[in-house]
């Protein structure tokens, strides 16, 4: 590695150090809005078991996100923001693979 790009890569590892001790503040930050997991599940017609199969996770789970005690986080969110942007696309693939496990 040449010795520039390591010391780049040093320099970003220090200021991310201080930034998550409460040193130094980001210089940016994203924060990315969540559609309201029981707003869609309800828009798609579906209870609280049928949506957690669609979503492939536990009905308890599904619940503590509902009642915002956890938030979906990475593939669940991902997932969640499609099936809220495309219910009916998700809807198709959802009754096409379940076609197939029959």
């Amino acid at each position: 590695m040449e010795k520039k790009l390591f010391d780049d890569l040093l320099q970003s590892l220090k200021e991310a150090q201080a930034i998550a001790k409460g040193n130094t503040k980001a210089s940016r930050r994203f924060e990315v809005a969540l559609p309201d997991v029981k707003a869609v599940r309800e828009k798609l017609g579906l209870s609280q078991s049928e949506f957690a199969r669609l979503m492939g996770v536990s009905i308890r789970t599904l619940q503590n996100w509902e009642q915002h005690r956890r938030n979906p986080t990475g593939p669940d969110a991902a997932l969640l923001k499609l099936v809220a942007a495309a219910p009916e696309v998700a809807l198709s693939a959802w009754h096409s693979s379940a076609k197939l496990a029959a």
